[in-house]
C-alpha cells in the first residue's frame, strides 16, 4: 500500500453532531486530526443520544445547511468531503445543491438510516433522493450488510455472492464505488466488499475482535476521507482506513 503524501486541503465533515461524543460529527473531526488532514464542517442536524438511545433530533434549516457547504467551499481548502447524517429529504436536498455549487472533489457517503440504538436517522423520502440525487454526485458509499439491504428493500445478504449482486445493483443506480462493510458478516473474518464499475471486486480483510464500538462507520468513511484528500488512491485509501479502524478496536479490547 503506498503512503499518503502530504495533503494539501481538508475534508468537509457533513454530518449531525452527536451529544454522548461516540459517534457523528465529533468523531469525524477526531479521525480526521489523528491523521492529520484539517477539517471543515456543515451540520445538517443536532441530536441528544446516549450510548443506548437517542432522545432528541433537531433538524438544521436547509438555507443554513447549504451556506455552511458554500462557505466551506469558499475557503479553497476542501480537497475532499465526508457525508453522515442527513435526517430528511429537505437536508440532502440541501446537500445535493451545496455539492452541485461547489467544486468537485472525492466525496464520500456513509449512508446512515439508523442508530446503534435502533433510531431512525434518515426518513423514507430522505433515502429516496439520496439515492436519486446523491448517489451520483459520490465517489464511494460504505454501508454496512443491514444498510445495503435498507437500500434495496431486501433481506440482508447472508453470502458474500449475494453482498456482490446487492453493490452490483446500487451501482447500477448510478453509484462510482460501494464498499460493503464485513461487521455484521458471520465469518470469522472481516471482509469488506469493493465494487467499483467496470473492475472486479476487491477484497479488505482483517482479523475480526471480539469487541464493539459506537462510532466504527463515522471513523471509517472519515478515515477513507482522508486519504482521498492526500491524493491515494480508492483502494489504499480503504485499505488504510480499515487498518486505522481495526487498531482502535484492539486498543479499546486491550483497555
Amino acid at each position: 500500500m503506498s503512503e499518503a503524501p502530504k495533503a494539501s486541503g481538508g475534508v468537509l465533515v457533513i454530518a449531525g453532531t452527536d451529544s454522548s461524543g461516540g459517534a457523528g460529527l465529533t468523531r469525524d473531526v477526531r479521525v480526521l486530526c489523528d491523521l492529520g488532514i484539517d477539517s471543515l464542517c456543515a451540520v445538517t442536524a443536532v441530536t441528544a443520544q446516549t450510548d443506548a438511545h437517542v432522545t432528541a433530533i433537531h433538524p438544521i434549516p436547509a438555507h443554513t445547511i447549504r451556506e455552511q457547504i458554500a462557505a466551506a467551499f469558499a475557503t479553497g481548502r476542501v480537497a475532499a468531503v465526508k457525508i453522515g447524517m442527513l435526517g430528511n429529504r429537505v437536508s440532502v436536498d440541501a446537500v445535493v445543491a451545496g455539492l452541485r455549487e461547489g467544486v468537485p472533489v472525492p466525496t464520500v457517503l456513509d449512508p446512515v438510516l439508523l442508530s446503534t440504538s435502533g433510531g431512525i436517522l434518515l426518513d423514507p423520502a430522505g433515502k429516496a433522493a439520496m439515492q436519486e440525487s446523491l448517489f451520483p454526485l459520490t465517489t464511494l458509499i460504505t454501508p454496512n450488510i443491514p444498510e445495503i439491504a435498507s437500500l434495496l428493500e431486501e433481506e440482508p445478504a447472508t453470502r458474500e455472492a449475494e453482498l456482490v449482486r446487492q453493490a452490483e445493483r446500487l451501482v447500477a443506480r448510478g453509484l462510482r464505488s460501494v464498499l460493503i462493510k464485513g461487521g455484521h458478516s458471520a465469518c470469522a473474518d472481516a471482509t469488506d466488499l469493493l465494487l467499483t464499475r467496470g473492475r472486479a471486486v476487491q477484497r479488505i480483510t482483517s482479523r475480526r475482535l471480539a469487541v464493539n464500538c459506537r462510532g466504527t462507520g463515522c471513523t471509517l468513511a472519515s478515515a477513507i476521507a482522508a486519504g482521498l484528500a492526500s491524493g491515494m488512491l480508492l483502494i489504499d485509501a480503504c485499505q488504510r482506513a480499515k487498518q486505522y479502524v481495526w487498531k482502535r478496536l484492539a486498543d479499546a479490547q486491550a483497555s
